[in-house]
């Protein structure tokens, strides 16, 4: 009998992919996902493990190629939003995503930010990303939303503290400048 849960986890990544390895662990395994669901069948318990990965700073293209890649492999791949909105027709703006992905709509990657992939444990480790470069490049993708958000804060904050001459936002406008740094040398460091 198949059972649901409702979780959010937003983009905590590692949470979620803790989540889904305890209820595989526990005999459990993933068959659907919806925004705030998911769907889970019975299976030996141990069976399965989960990773949990970002793809929102792909292009449509890009994401279903990567799908089609790890399928291949013999994956099991869902995919996984990260807001949790109800709308139709909305469009997002991605600065930090390459090109062609920048726009994202209900026909690209909105609502399917990330993804959860699943393989039937063989004894060998489980990583999406063995190549150190290719790691790198994914830890760069998963750092520029914050790197262009923090910068956005910088911004704001000390626009409106200079404008109302106000310590509150000169406050927020330094912590968004320590968070930047320290994005930037997060960044700095994978290279």
């Amino acid at each position: 009998m198949n059972i649901t849960r409702r979780r959010y986890f937003g983009g905590a990544m590692k949470s979620q992919e803790k989540f889904l390895n305890r209820m595989a662990a526990e005999g459990h395994r993933l068959v659907k996902t919806g925004k705030l669901t998911y769907e889970f069948a019975p299976c030996t318990p141990g069976q399965y493990e989960y990773r949990v990965e970002y793809i929102g700073h792909l292009s449509r293209e890009n994401a279903e190629d990567y799908v089609s890649f790890l399928r291949d492999c013999g994956y099991q791949v869902f995919y996984k939003n990260i807001n949790v909105d109800w709308n139709v027709g909305k469009v997002e703006y991605r600065p930090w995503a390459q090109k062609g992905g920048r726009l994202a709509a209900n026909e690209t990657t909105l609502h399917r930010e990330l993804l959860i992939v699943e393989k039937e444990k063989d004894g060998k480790p489980f990583e999406l990303h063995t190549d150190p470069a290719d790691r790198v490049q994914y830890r760069k993708a998963l750092l520029r939303p914050w790197l262009y958000a923090l910068a956005c804060a910088l911004a704001l904050s000390a626009l409106f503290a200079v404008r109302f001459r106000s310590v509150p936002w000169a406050v927020a406008a330094v912590l968004a400048l320590l968070g930047l740094l320290w994005i930037l040398w997060r960044i700095g460091k994978e290279t």
